[in-house]
């Protein structure tokens, strides 16, 4: 399966996402991962409830700041943020629910 948009190969700075306002998924990963090939759909749909929330792909790997930053271990991970300050996170999800919830909690106009 191929991703609906691959993984960014050039991160934004911490910074930057510490400073976007709003409600912000940032999701770790690889397009070579079959973990995060297996959560695409599951990201993807949840994501269609919620067309206000800005959704960053960033490919993390060893030595990439902005993974590193966040503690990444384990792809993929979803990083739910609001007005730059993280809310939550999930890691290697399986099921729509718990994605689902994440969204709603950081997006008060989708659902």
């Amino acid at each position: 399966m191929t991703p609906t948009h691959p993984y960014a190969a050039q991160a934004p700075s911490r910074e930057a996402i510490d400073g976007l306002p709003g409600p912000v998924l940032l999701q770790f990963g690889t397009d070579w991962c079959g973990y995060c090939r297996a959560a695409e759909p599951i990201v993807r749909d949840a994501l269609a409830r919620h067309p206000t929330v800005k959704h960053l792909k960033v490919e993390d790997g060893s030595g990439r700041a902005l993974g590193r930053s966040f503690r990444v271990k384990l792809w993929p991970t979803l990083i739910f943020l609001k007005d730059g300050k993280e809310t939550s996170r999930l890691v290697r999800p399986t099921g729509m629910a718990a994605v689902a919830e994440a969204l709603q909690s950081i997006d008060s106009v989708g659902g």
